[in-house]
């Protein structure tokens, strides 16, 4: 009898073992560290400048590091909620022949600054937030949200999936776009803040 519970138990662990479907200790890791990269290289770009250089622009059109840090800020909670909407659906493993991209090229083209989009209806930056302080406020706390998210969730990233205009992504790598979201804008502040004309203080 107990030569059966021990066949039992191995049968059990092996099923449970083929059925985690998590994510690796290194795909874990990775997308942390990324996550709390992104974060400080953001907060270090905004830290100091004043109102004055918080709300230039060198012309209406463009968008200001305050109008970045609202867009980067309503973008955190958006992306984050369109990957969870990708869970949605069954898994289908069958459907990772069609990724297109690996993870590293996910994030170089999202943070490839040649390439423009305009931002959709809800990614726009329309003083809803408050001033800057309040959206990088906000934007630290769905970072650390989605961080605590990455930790711990036993959901299976990899083989969930979402349209985009690049093509068919898995939702480790939206969650990955939305990390590198929010460097492409950070480079963006690093742009304004290199143009003749900007305050000095």
């Amino acid at each position: 009898m107990s030569k059966l519970f021990i066949l039992l138990g191995i049968l059990a662990f092996f099923s449970f073992s083929l059925a985690d479907t998590s994510l690796s200790k290194k795909e874990r890791k990775a997308a942390i560290n990324y996550f709390k990269e992104t974060e400080k290289d953001l907060v270090r770009e905004v830290s100091g400048l004043s109102e004055n250089q918080l709300n230039w622009k060198p012309a209406d059109s463009v968008w200001s590091i305050s109008n970045c840090l609202e867009h980067i800020s309503l973008s955190e909670k958006n992306i984050f909620d369109w990957a969870m909407t990708t869970l949605s659906e069954p898994a289908n493993p069958a459907k990772r022949a069609e990724l297109k991209y690996d993870d590293e090229a996910i994030k170089k083209m999202v943070t490839d600054r040649s390439f423009r989009a305009q931002a959709a209806e809800g990614f726009r930056p329309t003083g809803q937030l408050g001033n800057s302080s309040n959206s990088l406020a906000i934007f630290k706390e769905r970072r650390k949200a989605a961080i605590k998210y990455i930790k711990s969730t036993k959901d299976d990233l990899r083989n969930h999936f979402g349209s985009t205009p690049m093509g068919l992504v898995d939702t480790y790598q939206v969650l990955l776009f939305l990390a590198g979201h929010s460097r492409r804008h950070t480079l963006q502040i690093r742009e304004l803040k290199a143009m003749p004309g900007f305050p000095r203080e």
